[in-house]
């Protein structure tokens, strides 16, 4: 392998799935749960990525009390209709595939809580092909991006991985900050939801699974 790296973090959301559909419609039952007025839908894409309690704060100016009730509300409807709304971007599974099979060892690292993270890569096949499925704890307290990168490496170390030079594959800008706050880079794919701004601080940038490949192996 010619890049070097030892060992691959993915994200999920517009990464390995375009799960914006479900996510979106979610959040606009959610807001009607709540009796707050509709988000428009380029509003509503700005939540996808980060930690939902975050979005909640920064974006709908929630206090605390509110975003919980959110929270939760949003949970429930996800799990039962929204987790499946969503499809791979092409290519990307049988990359995750080929590195599966590869001595790379590899975890997801999503800001999104592990069970639905978990059901949605069983739902396509491609939970197996992980060795550690890292997310954020069901209460949140893990669930910025940093957070739930430090788990990821521990869990990895805890598996005998060597972390030496170790890469986290993603599309937001708290992808390229959440794993640069340990020691991490990021290579920043650009089929997901994030801006050319937030591909400031990326090792590097790619188009498609082909080229993130080719810095891979």
């Amino acid at each position: 392998m010619s890049s070097g790296y030892s060992a691959i973090l993915f994200d999920l959301d517009g990464t390995i799935t375009d799960s914006a559909p479900g996510i979106t419609a979610t959040l606009s039952y959610t807001f009607e749960r709540l009796g707050l007025p509709p988000a428009s839908p380029e509003e509503l894409l700005r939540y996808v990525g980060p930690p939902l309690l975050d979005s909640f704060r920064d974006i709908a100016k929630m206090d605390q009390e509110l975003s919980d009730r959110a929270l939760d509300i949003y949970r429930e409807k996800y799990l039962n209709d929204g987790a499946y709304d969503s499809s791979l971007y092409p290519g990307v599974a049988e990359l995750i595939k080929r590195i599966g099979a590869s001595p790379l060892p590899m975890s997801l690292a999503t800001s999104k809580p592990e069970l639905p993270a978990t059901l949605i890569l069983e739902h396509y096949g491609l939970a197996t092909q992980f060795d550690v499925i890292t997310g954020a704890s069901a209460d949140e307290v893990r669930s910025a991006k940093k957070d739930v990168v430090a788990e990821a490496l521990v869990r990895l170390k805890a598996l005998g991985a060597d972390l030496s030079n170790p890469v986290l594959i993603g599309d937001r800008k708290h992808d390229v900050e959440g794993a640069a706050a340990n020691g991490v880079p990021t290579i920043f794919v650009t089929w997901g939801y994030g801006s050319v701004e937030e591909q400031a601080g990326a090792v590097a940038v790619v188009d498609t699974p082909e080229q993130l490949a080719a810095l891979l192996f």
